[in-house]
């Protein structure tokens, strides 16, 4: 099609970046605000909300996506509420997990003793004690997020064409990667590169802060 490859490589991360960064921030804000409640009221609120997750986690993801994308359309909007819902869950787990090992401590049991808010317990005592968690959890779902939203613009229910986007352009020039190779390789590469720089960017934190991704959601 006469396209410079390298333009629409470089031009065609601000899709994927735009809507991971949008997304990315909505959910790790409502995952922790659930999270962090869960933890500190316990009883019927924390088992409602858990068993919530449970059933949203047992569909697949990409499943998940379609379905909204199918019935409500592919704009941004859209994806953005649709990707929240599949990793909410996820994050509100892992950042509960965290708090659970706060809500004990003598810190918060002597705040509740002065009287203090349920409000202001959360947000002076809990709050500052999982960022390290939540910064791990930004990174890590950020790096799923955009290999997510390049699959579904590969599979067609994301960006539309002629929009510089990765999974698009995969898409479009996998039929011509013996002519013209660089058409595939450049996003190919390009969103190997992203991704993986946010993965290591997660490894990087999690040891830093001393979070042990593994075990907080249990």
């Amino acid at each position: 099609y006469g396209r410079d490859v390298l333009a629409r490589t470089l031009y065609g991360g601000r899709y994927a970046l735009q809507v991971t960064f949008i997304d990315t921030t909505i959910t790790v804000a409502i995952g922790s605000a659930l999270g962090i409640l869960c933890a500190y009221l316990g009883g019927w609120f924390d088992m409602v909300i858990m068993r919530l997750i449970d059933a949203i986690l047992a569909i697949p993801s990409i499943l998940a996506l379609l379905v909204v994308v199918t019935v409500f359309g592919n704009s941004i909007p859209v994806i953005v509420f649709a990707i929240t819902i599949v990793y909410t869950p996820a994050v509100t787990r892992v950042v509960r997990g965290a708090a659970m090992a706060v809500v004990p401590l003598d810190f918060v049991t002597a705040a509740k003793a002065r009287g203090e808010s349920a409000f202001a317990v959360v947000l002076r005592e809990i709050v500052p004690n999982v960022p390290g968690v939540m910064l791990v959890e930004y990174a890590m779902r950020a790096s799923w997020a955009v290999l997510l939203i390049s699959t579904l613009s590969f599979l067609g229910f994301g960006a539309n064409p002629p929009t510089p986007d990765w999974g698009l352009m995969i898409y479009e020039g996998r039929l011509a990667m013996t002519v013209v190779p660089w058409s595939v390789l450049a996003p190919i590469i390009a969103l190997s590169t992203l991704v993986i720089g946010l993965s290591s960017a997660a490894d990087g934190l999690s040891g830093r802060l001393g979070v042990d991704r593994l075990s907080k959601g249990a």
